[in-house]
């Protein structure tokens, strides 16, 4: 190594000629004659060559030092207390700026925000021009670079984007006359997509806008790549002007049979036949028929010939369109917005009673009578709310004493005291004999006391699409007699019978809103036979219980329908004139019978808007696991039944219920 900066020296400039000099030396000569402090990093190896043909000064000599590491792989980063740490480049956008960002040779960071580019698509187009230990970083919310490389590549990359990052594009608007604007917007949408990207990438050279209201397309981008699809909307548009003026439209969720009178009355055409409206849950009696909604009037018909003839195609879910193309587009315009699929919603309704009975009877009855010519009265005493009824036992034991066995009245008697003694309950104490010679005595005294206590749940559930009405009906037929007829001397005897649905039934029709809630037009009917009127009158007594109402819920909000709170207490006294009046006594010639009934009945109702198929599965899994747990439940040693039907008969996975969500952290506070 040959140099003119003899040891301990210190010149203010210098002449440099160095041969395979070793580059800790050189770092070490050049902090002795620039004064400055220089950290070493270990990993710093190598040797450097430099020469110069005139005199240094300090300042110079230090930019030699820089470009010299910077040609080396090393970078000179500042500590911060005015000494300096020679280390490799490696990991140097990690680090604060390095010395000499502002002369080029060290390593800076900027960040550079850009106007009309993507920041994503120029850091890919920027990234082949960074320096090897450079890194580029594309921001998305500010649509900026950061950029860590070389002051002086900095620069470079700088000036590129100002040269690139300019707005070249232009904005065109085409109106359409005979094509739609939504159909023109969807072909070139799947002309611009990348081929082998995904299917719903657009490729950004070109934004393509639909205005409705005008039938109109806007075109953004660049004039090359704009030029010619307004030579392709053009022609396309024009195609359909020449185009047939027959049109068939395959409707992918509508109701075609339902939505061709509305296209016809928007037309002025006399609709052909209109569809029967849905009624929500009126009021309907037993047997009668469903009533429909009238049929919408028919629009004025045209001094002229209709603009469009409009036919459903009964073979198909199809609409068959004859008109010229502007009308075409117009209807086909109303068939896209009403062709969606339709919201489904789930009604669950609960049904809640709750009755206690309690029932309190005490009654004594006896009779007297004189035998052999004796002058003693007949005396008996007889209450209707005490059973047995004691004048009918006395009459049968004395047709048994008295009237031969085929007497048709002792079979009469004694058929009545056996429905009597049939009909008491409780405790039943009797007796009786003779008195003497001269009378007979009997008496009989009931004691009932009963608690009786029910709860009747039912849970109906529907499912049905909106302002489409439902009905679910659990129960039975029951038959109920209408009317009777007997001919002349009791011939031809026949009667009339109509079956009545008796259980538990939900009528709905739910309306689903803008703002999110749901009205809903139901009627929630609940009955069961409690029985025959009497014993000797065999018709059916029916329990019913029915709500019929138009409410407001929100979805999946549970509310009260109504409810009934019932409580009766009767009480009767049956009792012998002066004699029951007597105290103590006075209970041997009276019947007493209290009754008290308390009912409580509540309806609850919670839709729930089911609008796709994953909503549907959410509220699918949880019912079908439900029964299937009931189903195991009983034997757990045996496969759900319900879930190997389902596997082996539809062929499909049972539906599950979605996880559910994990809990959310705890907040330190």
């Amino acid at each position: 190594m040959t140099a003119t900066l003899p040891p301990g020296a210190v010149a203010q400039e210098q002449v440099l000629n160095l041969q395979d000099a070793d580059i800790r030396v050189f770092i070490q000569d050049v902090a002795r004659a620039t004064g400055r402090t220089f950290i070493i990093d270990p990993r710093v190896q190598g040797k450097v060559s430099v020469a110069s043909q005139e005199p240094l000064s300090r300042a110079e000599l230090f930019d030699v030092l820089l470009s010299t590491l910077r040609a080396n792989g090393l970078v000179a980063i500042p500590t911060g207390s005015g000494a300096y740490r020679i280390a490799p480049e490696e990991g140097a956008a990690t680090q604060p700026a390095t010395l000499g960002a502002s002369s080029g040779y060290g390593f800076a960071t900027q960040v550079i925000r850009l106007r009309h580019l993507d920041a994503v698509s120029a850091a890919e187009t920027l990234k082949p021009l960074v320096g090897r230990q450079g890194a580029i970083q594309p921001i998305a919310r500010g649509n900026m670079l950061v950029v860590a490389d070389y002051a002086d590549n900095l620069r470079r990359i700088r000036g590129l984007l100002a040269q690139i990052d300019q707005d070249r594009g232009v904005t065109e608007t085409v109106t359409l006359r005979s094509s739609s604007a939504r159909e023109i917007a969807g072909v070139l949408n799947d002309l611009l997509k990348a081929p082998g990207s995904d299917p719903a990438a657009r490729n950004g050279v070109v934004s393509i806008v639909v205005v409705e209201s005008s039938n109109s397309i806007i075109l953004r981008g660049e004039a090359e790549a704009v030029r010619p699809l307004l030579a392709m909307v053009a022609d396309l548009d024009r195609r359909a002007e020449t185009a047939g003026d027959v049109r068939v439209v395959q409707l992918q969720h509508a109701n075609a049979e339902q939505l061709v009178p509305v296209l016809q009355q928007l037309v002025g055409q006399s609709p052909s036949a209109a569809p029967a409206a849905s009624t929500p849950a009126g009021r309907r009696g037993q047997g009668a028929s469903q009533e429909t909604a009238p049929a919408p009037a028919p629009a004025p018909a045209s001094t002229g010939p209709a603009r469009a003839n409009i036919a459903r195609y009964p073979g198909a879910n199809a609409i068959v369109i004859a008109a010229d193309p502007e009308t075409q587009r117009m209807l086909s315009e109303v068939i896209r917005q009403l062709d969606v699929r339709r919201r489904q919603v789930l009604v669950e309704a609960v049904v809640v009673e709750i009755s206690d009975e309690a029932a309190k009877r005490l009654g004594v009855q006896f009779a007297l009578a004189g035998i052999n010519g004796s002058a003693i009265p007949f005396t008996a005493t007889n209450y209707s709310n005490t059973a047995p009824n004691l004048t009918a036992l006395l009459g049968a034991a004395a047709a048994e004493k008295n009237l031969p066995d085929n007497d048709e009245a002792k079979a009469l008697l004694r058929e009545t005291a056996i429905r009597s003694l049939l009909a008491a309950n409780g405790a039943l104490i009797g007796g009786g004999g003779q008195i003497g010679d001269d009378a007979l005595f009997g008496v009989v005294i009931n004691a009932v006391k009963s608690d009786t206590a029910s709860n009747l749940l039912s849970t109906p559930s529907i499912m049905t699409l909106d302002n489409q009405s439902a009905t679910i009906l659990v129960g039975q037929e029951v038959p109920i007699t209408t009317g009777e007829s007997l001919g002349a001397n009791n011939e031809n005897p026949f009667r009339t019978i109509a079956r009545q649905n008796v259980g538990v039934q939900l009528e709905v029709t739910p309306q689903i809103n803008a703002g999110g809630t749901i009205t809903l037009f139901l009627r929630q009917e609940v009955s069961s036979v409690a029985g025959p009127v009497s014993a000797n009158f065999t018709e059916l007594v029916l329990n019913k219980r029915e709500i019929e109402t138009t409410v407001n819920v929100d979805d999946g909000e549970i509310i009260v329908l109504g409810g009934l709170l019932d409580q009766t207490e009767r009480a009767s006294v049956e009792k012998t004139p002066l004699l029951g009046d007597i105290p103590g006594v006075g209970a041997l010639f009276r019947g007493t019978n209290k009754q008290k009934t308390k009912t409580n009945l509540m309806v609850f109702i919670r839709p729930k808007i089911v609008g796709d198929a994953a909503q549907a599965r959410a509220v699918t899994g949880p019912k079908y696991e439900y029964i299937r747990d009931q189903q195991a439940a009983r034997d757990p040693a045996r496969q759900s039944e319900l879930e190997a039907l389902v596997r082996e008969y539809l062929r499909a996975q049972p539906p599950t219920a979605l996880p559910a969500p994990a809990p959310a952290p705890a907040v330190a506070r």
